[in-house]
């Protein structure tokens, strides 16, 4: 009767240990699935921002038509990808708006009535803030990943996670023109 128990309590430990660990599991996938999420949500709400920031420059800079193009397409991209959940491909398109962006910024100084326009500096604003909100969402996915992926990884998570079919996610990474030196020109 006492081998009974003892073998009891050991199925009863595993089953435990196994309801644990996969709990743990499903609740960093959701971590990273909603920190996912919260960079959409940062995506669309710049994407919203773009067409008036592009409208009031168009007023300024109509022959400007490549730099506003670029900025249009690099923003479907973004759509598509977000739709998607495509993460590598929301990665390269939020780099191209992003260059897009700069080249934009970089263009309005050749029109001095449109850097003092307020309509452009309150976009310009709302952008710059977007983009430090699309940094942080960045980084706290990325956080959820790694901590997801190396709990995959550790034993004996790697023998649950392989037997339940979890997989690692991928991380959010910058172009390699991102990681590019600025040039400073004066």
């Amino acid at each position: 009767m006492a081998l009974l128990t003892t073998i009891l309590i050991i199925i009863g430990f595993l089953l435990l240990l196994v309801i644990i660990l996969y709990n743990g599991l499903v609740s960093l996938r959701n971590s990273v699935k909603n920190s996912w999420h919260g960079i959409d949500i940062q995506l669309k709400r710049r994407n919203d921002l773009i067409p008036n920031l592009v409208n009031v420059v168009k007023g300024y800079a109509k022959h400007e038509k490549q730099v506003l193009e670029n900025i249009t397409e690099a923003r479907s991209a973004i759509i598509a990808a977000s739709k998607n959940n495509d993460v590598k491909a929301a990665a390269a398109s939020d780099n191209m708006l992003s260059g897009a962006l700069k080249s934009l910024f970089a263009v309005t100084e050749n029109y001095p009535d449109l850097k003092a326009n307020d309509n452009f500096l309150k976009l310009q604003e709302e952008l710059t803030k977007t983009e430090n909100q699309i940094a942080a969402s960045r980084r706290i996915y990325n956080e959820n990943v790694t901590l997801f992926n190396t709990k995959l990884e550790v034993f004996p998570n790697n023998i649950f996670a392989t037997i339940f079919g979890f997989k690692n996610f991928d991380l959010y990474s910058a172009d390699k023109s991102e990681k590019k030196n600025v040039e400073m020109k004066v």
